[in-house]
């Protein structure tokens, strides 16, 4: 009874010191653009969370690993990560330290025995000590790495060499952490330190809390995985977000999909906000921009898809996933199934280094088009594929009422002068023109496409074609060409892009050449 009491007094005590601002969080998620579609909007909510009801935990930030750029990226990483927890405890919310197998080091720590005096919860969830490995939402869904060499990023030889050190510094070089790590301030007055789920649900009830943040590492195993983790909080009734941007994963790019070792931390990310819980940035409780390392140069492309003619919403997502998941971080923002004129999520368009534009005959909200209009009157770099050029207006029709349209899009943005196509049944033949190097890796050589040719030309002064297609007994019109905008930015077109058109080497490496040209400085 008496430790009741002295709980009970000494979580008054916290929360009356603490902030009664609430924490205001954008919590970001994904939902299916349909049912079975494989298909995600990226939406965020406003949410309120009562400071003194919120615990962030602290996953395994060791004070090293036995990855060399494992640790390196934890190196990079903490002074954020304790900028965070600084903030975090100021407001009022419950910090939680929990670096597995060190509780050795600890022993003798106040926020250590405070976690292990926490009185036991009478609601403690059957299998709270255990790892859990999935959660029955995630059975929809595909795990989307191949961690099962470990994940390890390290060479051969930078591996051997850290494990040496390790080993002369006396650790173990698999398992060589033994305490958190030392940049991140624990508050012996009010934090807690502890690796057992039990424990950890001892204080989370002891405190009344209902919402719980997570950052460390690494978010594919510990921070997903572990008794105090994303899928026990979540499972067991828990508010749980990630911060997004204060953790890393263990992916080795030599695994699979083949991709850099940052796009395999946003496809866990991606992973989480569909299937477990949405997700927050360190921003939202220090201000600043977004963490990323160093090494992470990826310019960001969004891709705007929304047209229901060529399929490229199955074409794109795995030509993306295969041909740039190394060098580029991927957004897709999709058309709504259930109202033609609304485009979810299109506000991601204005973080984008480069927009690549697959819409067919969508006017949308006046809102929601000047977030296109103000990223093209930016000067920023515009990718457009076969149906863009009549991307944003109606044949011949004005826009709906509560509506815009954009009729002059393809003209202002990729110089070009769409007015309709030939026939389906006759094949177009693709011809390359001249030594772009928008052609670099193509074989030179004529090829078919899927698609009926495009009337394009004249096209507006700027325009440079790296390709033609012509159909029987009819002249050659423009296929592919880069654009200098009056707004000072550069475009790229090209009426490509049918389903036969990605099975194309030519039409795959056309994409990728375009993109890096926008990317230049």
């Amino acid at each position: 009874m008496r430790t009741v009491l002295f709980w009970s007094l000494l979580c008054s005590l916290i929360s009356n010191a603490a902030t009664a601002e609430p924490l205001g969080l954008q919590l970001r998620y994904r939902t299916e653009t349909a049912p079975q579609s494989g298909r995600f909007h990226t939406l965020t909510r406003e949410e309120q969370w009562p400071a003194e009801k919120t615990a962030l935990i602290l996953c395994d930030v060791w004070d090293t690993h036995g990855c060399h750029q494992a640790a390196m990226r934890v190196e990079e990483l903490v002074e954020r990560l304790n900028e965070v927890t600084e903030a975090a405890r100021r407001q009022g919310v419950t910090i939680i330290h929990a670096p597995s197998s060190c509780m050795e080091f600890y022993q003798d720590h106040a926020a250590r025995q405070r976690a292990m005096n926490a009185p036991q919860s009478a609601s403690q969830p059957e299998e709270i000590t255990k790892w859990c490995y999935q959660i029955p939402k995630e059975e929809q869904g595909a795990y989307p790495l191949d961690q099962s060499d470990g994940g390890c990023d390290d060479t051969p030889e930078e591996h051997s060499k850290w494990a040496a050190e390790l080993t002369a510094m006396g650790r173990n070089a698999r398992h060589p952490w033994i305490r958190q790590h030392a940049k991140i301030r624990i508050d012996e007055k009010r934090d807690y330190i502890s690796d057992q789920g039990n424990e950890v649900w001892n204080i989370l009830t002891a405190h009344g809390i209902d919402n719980v943040l997570i950052a460390g590492v690494h978010t594919n195993m510990c921070v997903l995985g572990r008794p105090f983790g994303l899928r026990q909080m979540v499972r067991n009734g828990k508010n749980a977000a990630l911060i997004r941007d204060m953790t890393d994963t263990m992916y080795n790019p030599a695994m699979k999909p083949f991709v850099s070792h940052f796009t395999g931390t946003d496809l866990i990310v991606e992973h989480i906000e569909k299937w477990v819980c949405p997700t927050i940035t360190s921003t939202q409780l220090i201000g600043g921009e977004e963490f990323r390392f160093a090494a992470d140069k990826r310019p960001h492309l969004v891709v705007l898809c929304a047209e229901d003619e060529y399929k490229t919403e199955t074409t794109l997502p795995p030509y993306a996933l295969e041909e740039l998941g190394k060098d580029y971080r991927v957004s897709f923002v999709f058309g709504s199934e259930d109202e033609r004129g609304d485009v979810p999520g299109i506000a991601a368009i204005s973080d984008a280094d480069i927009l690549l534009v697959s819409v067919r005959r969508r006017p949308l909200p006046s809102e929601q088009l000047k977030v296109v209009r103000a990223y093209v009157q930016a000067g920023n770099p515009v990718l457009g594929i076969r149906t863009a050029s009549h991307a944003f207006c109606l044949r011949n029709k004005p826009a709906p009422e509560g509506l815009a349209d954009w009729p002059e899009f393809d003209a202002e943005v990729f110089g070009g002068n769409y007015s309709n196509h030939y026939a389906n049944n006759l094949q177009t033949t693709v011809h390359l023109a001249g030594e772009s190097p928008l052609l670099n890796g193509l074989e030179r050589h004529d090829f078919p496409s899927g698609g009926s040719l495009y009337v394009t030309s004249p096209l507006k002064p700027g325009a440079t074609v790296v390709m033609t297609g012509t159909v029987e007994d009819k002249p050659a019109e423009p296929l592919a060409w880069t654009f200098q905008r009056a707004d000072g930015g550069k475009s790229f077109y090209t009426s490509l892009g049918h389903v036969k058109d990605f099975e194309q080497p030519e039409f795959r490496q056309l994409l990728k050449n375009a993109l890096q040209w926008l990317g230049e400085k």
